[in-house]
């Protein structure tokens, strides 16, 4: 696999796992705060231009010619932008049981903390275009591809599984018939491989001097999006949702049953949804995230939009196991993951600033517009279904920001301000271990004076 620019350093919002285990370095470019831009191979050796004008003359008119070690560049706005998603996301886990507005809407709605996943994945498919702008053996990418997402996948179920029993307790060990099988760097993992499968093995050799062109390059890849959007929405309106049952340990360990009354098709409501059925049957309802974000609804908490405790009319679904990163879910992760890809080709293909940012402002508006209207007319932008007006908004979200942070650092060079955003975003799968997943906090917790009551973060927290 031919690593480039920012190749192995999307996660867990970037796309390729290998990020985890290896420093990136840096090339030796002089233009931009020492980063050269990534340019197009149908594109080289054009005259230098204005800022807005071309990605790469103004820097070769400036600098020497780059070393043999300098030619795989990292494109700096993508390290900006994904440190600013995780900062949000360390900003939302923290902030969004104060503030309701940083905490993950209860059902229908987005808020700033559902754009963070959205943001990783398609950050992911950006990174994964200039990982594979050449792939000399494709049997090979695959394997490797194949690998780190493994990888990636068993590290989310020792992370997200249940292995760890939180902050507040210095014990460990899971059920393996309760493991939670799904979870953040799990749907990452997915994304990520068939993304890369579709990077790698579904692209024509057409030339490109237009949007148009772009298109019809990778008119395979658009085809397997709109496929997995139709098919997600088929089974999504389509799926007969029947009754169900579930259990919880009550005080004392006592199992407490309750049923919930369902039988129809097309409900996008926390009860009956089809995404919720396809996990209970495939995964099992024991294999489910225990701690559903609708157990802060009006329907489900006395403090809405906060946890509370349950109304005395409260429905039986309340305390009932759902995964927001389910498998039916991920199939739209997917196609975030692809949209990402198809703005990394335009990176690939367009020299020229203004080129770039044409083609990534016009496909950004749209998708928010499309987005809009079907929220309007009742397909509602939704997080835990991840339905299609959500997926087209926060893509179309994506779009708009990180052409902007290009914009602002990589036209105009402005790296002082965003310098600790960037180091955050090479760093991104080392903070989410440690920060979001509290592996850091447990791990200073281990360490107390004559009680384990008696800690540095026992004592802050």
């Amino acid at each position: 696999m031919a690593a480039d620019g920012n190749a192995g350093s999307a996660l867990p919002g970037g796309g390729v796992p290998s990020a985890l285990w290896c420093r990136q370095r840096r090339t030796a470019a002089a233009a931009m705060g020492g980063y050269e831009l990534v340019r197009s191979d149908d594109a080289a050796g054009a005259a230098p231009g204005p800022d807005l004008e071309s990605a790469a003359g103004a820097a070769t008119s400036r600098a020497a010619p780059p070393s043999p070690a300098a030619r795989q560049p990292r494109l700096v706005s993508l390290d900006v932008f994904r440190g600013i998603t995780v900062l949000l996301m360390i900003i939302v886990d923290d902030a969004g049981g104060f503030i309701p507005a940083l905490n993950h809407s209860p059902w229908d709605g987005v808020t700033i903390a559902d754009f963070v996943m959205p943001f990783f994945l398609f950050i992911v498919g950006v990174s994964l275009t200039l990982a594979y702008k050449r792939v000399p053996d494709k049997l090979e990418a695959t394997k490797k591809a194949v690998l780190r997402a493994l990888k990636l996948f068993c590290l989310g179920l020792v992370l997200q599984g249940g292995f760890f029993h939180g902050v507040h307790s210095l014990t460990f060990g899971v059920d393996l018939a309760k493991i939670r099988l799904m979870g953040i760097l799990q749907r990452i993992a997915i994304a990520y491989l068939l993304a890369a499968i579709c990077e790698i093995w579904l692209k024509r050799d057409d030339d490109v001097d237009s949007g148009l062109d772009l298109l019809r390059r990778y008119r395979y890849q658009l085809f397997v999006g709109l496929v997995l959007s139709f098919t997600y929405t088929v089974l999504l309106y389509g799926i007969y949702v029947p009754d169900w049952e579930y259990q919880i340990s009550g005080p004392g360990s006592i199992e407490k049953s309750f049923s919930v009354k369902c039988g129809v098709r097309g409900d996008t409501g926390p009860a009956c949804n089809a995404v919720g059925m396809v996990d209970r049957t495939i995964l099992g309802i024991d294999h489910l995230y225990r701690r559903p974000v609708y157990a802060r609804t009006k329907e489900c908490s006395i403090n809405y939009p906060e946890n509370g405790p349950l109304p005395p009319d409260a429905p039986s679904w309340c305390q009932a196991p759902f995964d927001p990163e389910g498998l039916l879910s991920s199939v739209m992760a997917i196609v975030t993951c692809l949209i990402g890809l198809q703005f990394g080709h335009i990176i690939i293909h367009f020299e020229k600033h203004r080129g770039r940012i044409t083609n990534w402002l016009i496909p950004s508006f749209s998708m928010l517009a499309v987005a809009f209207l079907m929220d309007f007319v009742g397909m509602r932008m939704n997080k835990p279904l991840y339905t299609i007006s959500y997926t087209l908004a926060t893509a179309g979200a994506a779009g708009l920001l990180f052409a902007g942070i290009y914009t602002l650092v990589d036209v105009y060079g402005f790296r002082r301000p965003t310098i600790m955003m960037e180091w955050m975003g090479k760093h991104a799968l080392m903070i989410y271990v440690l920060v979001a997943c509290n592996i850091l906090p447990m791990f200073i917790r281990g360490f107390y004076w004559r009680d384990p009551n008696n800690s540095l973060v026992s004592r802050t927290l």
